[in-house]
């Protein structure tokens, strides 16, 4: 695009007769023609401040010319740069000056211009969806089994048996919308696919909404625009690549913006200064690592997901890889093009409403370790994230707080069943790091802490043992149980309490999980929300906020194989919904396999 700016009207009288212009072409150039004489200006988009103007120009007369670099601001090179172009044109130095006060007077507008297009705040505005977009993105939130067809959509775009990682992935990244979003690190060995799974969960995301990067320095986050991360998803490739930008990713992700005071010098006045730089989130942050040892900082502020790196996951992803060469993988490459288009549309439509949790007060948790009170929030925000990515499938409701309306939606028992099955897989632990002994003692002392606690019409937790009534109780000898009982102890699965006065130590056990099942186990949660846990009072009636919802007031039917307990809550006087593959959900979804469609 082409600019023509007339700067005659703030020449002098001398200089007006020739009404010179200047020609802006792109960027960093622009033209001025002048009697015989035509000059060519670059470095405009670098010339950002009003205190000075310093570009490459060439002028030409004809098959004469003269290129130098200078400020157009300082006299001195102004007075040099019209000896040196008068001499090789031929020209009067006096013709030269005044060409170049002509230039200056007619530069400065497009200058002002581009620093005023510096300065203002640009907000990134979300996509404009076609009408086939926005209905493929409303059939997708409308779904009745919608996790599932997350789940068969991420399989589709080229990851294998990433089920539950890939669910979490996309809830948390969904997140971004939520006062406090979760961050999400993916950890795996090299080439295992963890860069795989984050590329193909970014895929699906609007690309207005995500940032990537391979790498940040220390600084870098502080001077990034104050809006360019508000809720947006902010990724880097590898954990290594953030080492210097930890400490700034790690008050971002707790306070939810970054301020720095940084010292320079005034242009004006040649004196240092001090200035505010601040970046405002919240941001939904994604990292992946191969390391082991990871800053405990950083660590306890994701949720970690690991990546299956066994031989059998390794044969499914071969073959695979072998499929993408066929003519069906052709064609479900050809059909992804959709799928990313649905969900990127999907996403679009996404509102950021409040979510309130009617039953958080029933909700549990263990208490044992300070991390488990971050470890707690990551719970709530997943719950939340639940809810709010099945925006569409709830009423829409309006409370009133000192004249103004806040938009919220509710969450459901079955998200809170959904949100306790991806717990225990991202937040709960493996009985794997135990040894197969100390394995059976934990089981042993299981049952025998569990029928002291029937016994005593006790807690659990309460019940209090020593060493010799273990001892005893488990018939093991003093080394044995010296050994397992230390170990418990350093994995935090037993809770050693001091003695007094020379009293001797006693334990309680922490562990209240299924001491016979391998897959990872998160201590403390209730399982199902007691019938007496009626939701607060909202005091409030259903509200319509936008095109298409459901205003019914009654709550959905399960979501499929992932969407946890079966609602009690919920009519059972509706049609069930079906899915797209025109399917029902599974009837028992809190027990049912992480399935496909």
């Amino acid at each position: 695009m082409t600019q023509v700016l007339d700067p005659s009207s703030a020449l002098s009288a001398p200089l007006a007769t020739s009404a010179p212009a200047v020609e802006v072409v792109g960027e960093d150039e622009a033209r001025f023609v002048r009697g015989l004489r035509s000059y060519r200006v670059r470095g405009l988009a670098r010339a950002l401040s009003a205190e000075s103007l310093k570009v490459t120009l060439r002028v030409s007369c004809g098959e004469r010319l003269h290129i130098d670099t200078l400020d157009l601001y300082q006299a001195r090179l102004r007075v040099a740069f019209a000896k040196a172009a008068a001499l090789e044109l031929g020209e009067s130095e006096a013709t030269i000056a005044a060409d170049l006060s002509a230039l200056v007077l007619a530069l400065e507008p497009v200058q002002e211009a581009a620093i005023r297009g510096v300065l203002s705040p640009v907000e990134s505005a979300l996509p404009a969806l076609s009408e086939a977009e926005e209905a493929a993105g409303l059939a997708l939130l409308r779904d009745p089994c919608l996790v599932e067809r997350i789940v068969a959509d991420v399989e589709a775009v080229g990851v294998v048996g990433e089920g539950v990682n890939a669910l979490v992935g996309y809830l948390a990244m969904t997140s971004r919308l939520l006062d406090r979003p979760l961050a999400v690190l993916i950890q795996s060995t090299s080439a295992a696919g963890k860069s795989t799974l984050m590329d193909a969960l970014l895929s699906l995301m609007p690309e207005s909404q995500r940032v990537h990067y391979s790498a940040m320095t220390g600084q870098s986050l502080f001077y990034i625009g104050e809006g360019d991360l508000r809720h947006k998803i902010l990724a880097i490739a590898e954990e290594e690549g953030v080492r210097q930008a930890a400490y700034a990713l790690k008050l971002l992700q707790s306070q939810g913006e970054l301020t720095i005071a940084s010292t320079g010098k005034d242009p004006a006045t040649g004196r240092l200064v001090t200035s505010e730089y601040r970046v405002e989130g919240p941001v939904m942050l994604c990292l992946t690592t191969t390391a082991i040892d990871i800053d405990e900082e950083l660590l306890n502020r994701c949720l970690v997901l690991t990546i299956n790196e066994s031989a059998e996951q390794t044969a499914a992803i071969q073959q695979r890889q072998r499929q993408a060469r066929t003519i069906e993988g052709l064609r479900a490459k050809v059909r992804s093009d959709g799928v990313l288009s649905a969900h990127r549309a999907a996403q679009t439509l996404l509102r950021p409403l409040a979510v309130v949790n009617p039953f958080a007060e029933a909700l549990t948790f263990a208490s044992d370790r300070v991390r488990l009170r971050r470890d707690h929030v990551k719970y709530l925000a997943l719950i939340d994230a639940i809810a709010l990515l099945h925006q569409q499938q709830r009423p829409v409701r309006v409370l009133e707080v000192d004249g103004a309306a806040v938009e919220y939606i509710e969450v459901t028992r079955g998200d809170i069943a959904l949100a306790n099955r991806l717990a225990h897989a991202v937040l709960g632990r493996s009985l794997d790091e135990l040894p197969p002994q100390t394995r059976r003692v934990l089981a042993s002392l299981d049952v025998w802490v569990r029928e002291q606690a029937q016994a005593s019409g006790a807690a659990r937790v309460d019940v209090r043992f020593t060493r010799r009534a273990l001892r005893e109780a488990l018939g093991l000898s003093d080394t044995q149980l010296r050994v397992h009982l230390d170990r418990l102890v350093q994995l935090e699965y037993v809770r050693q309490h001091s003695g007094q006065n020379g009293s001797l130590y006693t334990y309680s056990l922490l562990f209240d999980g299924d001491a016979g099942s391998d897959c990872p186990q998160a201590m403390g949660l209730s399982d199902e929300i007691a019938p007496d846990a009626t939701p607060t009072s909202r005091g409030q009636t259903p509200t319509s906020r936008g095109k298409g919802r459901d205003l019914a007031g009654t709550l959905r039917p399960p979501r499929g194989a992932l969407a946890g307990a079966s609602r009690s809550d919920e009519s059972t006087k509706k049609p069930v919904k079906r899915c797209a593959n025109g399917h029902a959900p599974a009837a028992d979804p809190a027990t049912a396999p992480l399935g496909r469609h």
